[in-house]
Order: structure tokens, then C-alpha cells, then sequence
């Protein structure tokens, strides 16, 4: 198989395991992640154990000019780009007021402005071949607001709405677009946030990133517009759609509230 699939923080957690199921399933790969080291031990182990071709570029999304890098990068090598997976991202916990505003739009820059950048900057690539993907990786999150956590939630609902949006205006063309909503997951996700004092708590209900990355690539694969793994993830997402809104916010700010 020719074709190269990108990953954006692919270094660890869902984007390092979606990058190891698809070069068991025999695609060359693009890694972007901000570690130069940890993209670089990656690259050989895939490559020495799959047999596929992987180049790696050590970006940092929340700088506003990396999306146009990487896709300059990957024009540069010439090589037919068929699935792109927005998988960067992470999560500020505090309230809105008392955390820094640079912290938090450099967060909105990797978790929205970067996915949408690389979108539009790749499609062209993508469209070129007979059948393109689309994965951006969203949240279970996105499915209601959450005190605390308002910015990442609202920059994940944002990325269910452009992933639908788009995927209907591209449905006449090779490129289908998904949009995968994780929840609690085995990764560095709320250490980086700031959630250690939630730690056991997710440990009761962390799925592993190698599960999520084999549903979400599956569902992406087989055309899916949404995908919630685990059924625990779903019911939330459904209880949050349906349920009073003021007592699921009420329910969130009291979990999150003394989360350090």
C-alpha cells in the first residue's frame, strides 16, 4: 500500500496507538507531534517492525504558522496523502476568569484553529485519491458544557459541528470525514489539564488508547459520521443531549470543582 495517513500528536496515547494500528494495517505514515525524540524513537520501531515508510515533523499546533507547515511539508514529499487524523489536542481545568488567556487561546489554536487549517490546507491532497479519510478527534466532553473545563468543551463541540458540516458538503466527493468522541482514556490527558485529583476516579473508567484507536479508525474506515467508543461514553453523551441541561452543568462543576 502507497498511501500515507498524518497524525497530529502522534507521539502518545490515541494518536501513538493509531499510529501503530495503522501500520500493522499497512499504511506509511506521517507523525507530527511537538517531541523530536519521541517521534524519532517511534518512527524506527514502526518502521523496523512494519516494513512501511514513516516520516516525522516535530511541530507545535499552537503556533498559528505550524498547520501551513505541516502541509507544506507533506506537498514537499510528494507522497499520496488518503487519510489525515486530527488527533492533537488537550484540556485546561480552572475557571474561565482565572486562568491566563494566552494559556487558553494557545489551547483553542491546537484543539480548533490547527484542525481546521490542516483540514482545509490537506484536502486538496486528499481528494486526489480514489477514497480519502477524515478523523478528527473530538470528546464525549463536547456533549454538554462544563464548568471548569468550558473552553476544551466548547473547542470539542465546535469539532463535532465542523465534522459533520464539512462531511456533508464533501459527500459527493472520495473524501469521507468522522468525527471520534473519546471519553475517559489511559493517557497523559489529566495530568496536562491539571486533573491529578480525578486520577482514581478515571482509573475505574479509562478505556486504553490502543481500544480507542481500533474503534474510531474501524467506524472511519466504514464511512461513520460519529463515533462514541465504550458504552458507558455513550449512555453519558445520550444522558447529556436529553437530560436538564442546568442539573447536568450543576453535576459537572461538582465533580470538576476540587479536582486538584
Amino acid at each position: 500500500m502507497g498511501s500515507y495517513a498524518l497524525i497530529t500528536g502522534a507521539s502518545k496515547g490515541i494518536g501513538r496507538a493509531m499510529a501503530a494500528q495503522l501500520a500493522t494495517d499497512g499504511y506509511n505514515l506521517l507523525l507530527i507531534a511537538r517531541s523530536e525524540n519521541e517521534l524519532q524513537t517511534l518512527s524506527y520501531e514502526l518502521t523496523a517492525r512494519h516494513n512501511i515508510k514513516v516520516y516525522h515533523l516535530s511541530a507545535d499546533l499552537s503556533d498559528h504558522l505550524s498547520p501551513k507547515t505541516v502541509a507544506n511539508w507533506c506537498i514537499d514529499l510528494h507522497v499520496d496523502v488518503s487519510i489525515l487524523v486530527n488527533n492533537a489536542g488537550y484540556g485546561l481545568w480552572g475557571n474561565f476568569e482565572e486562568l491566563e488567556l494566552a494559556e487558553q487561546m494557545g489551547m483553542l489554536q491546537v484543539n480548533l484553529n490547527a484542525v481546521v487549517e490542516l483540514t482545509y490546507h490537506l484536502l486538496p491532497l486528499l481528494k486526489k485519491q480514489e477514497r480519502a479519510y477524515v478523523l478528527n478527534v473530538a470528546s464525549t466532553a463536547a456533549y454538554q458544557a462544563l464548568p471548569t473545563l468550558a473552553m476544551y468543551a466548547a473547542s470539542k463541540a465546535f469539532i463535532i459541528s465542523f465534522s459533520r458540516a464539512i462531511r456533508y458538503e464533501l459527500k459527493d466527493t472520495s473524501v469521507s470525514v468522522t468525527v471520534l468522541s473519546p471519553g475517559p482514556t489511559d493517557t497523559n490527558f489529566a495530568h496536562r489539564a491539571g486533573l491529578d485529583g480525578l486520577a482514581d476516579l478515571a482509573d475505574k473508567f479509562n478505556m486504553q488508547p490502543a481500544d480507542v484507536a481500533r474503534i474510531g479508525l474501524k467506524g472511519m474506515l466504514v464511512g461513520k459520521a460519529e463515533i462514541i467508543p465504550g458504552f458507558l461514553n455513550k449512555l453519558s453523551a445520550y444522558g447529556a443531549k436529553h437530560l436538564y441541561k442546568a442539573w447536568i452543568e450543576h453535576i459537572s462543576a461538582g465533580l470538576y470543582r476540587n479536582a486538584k
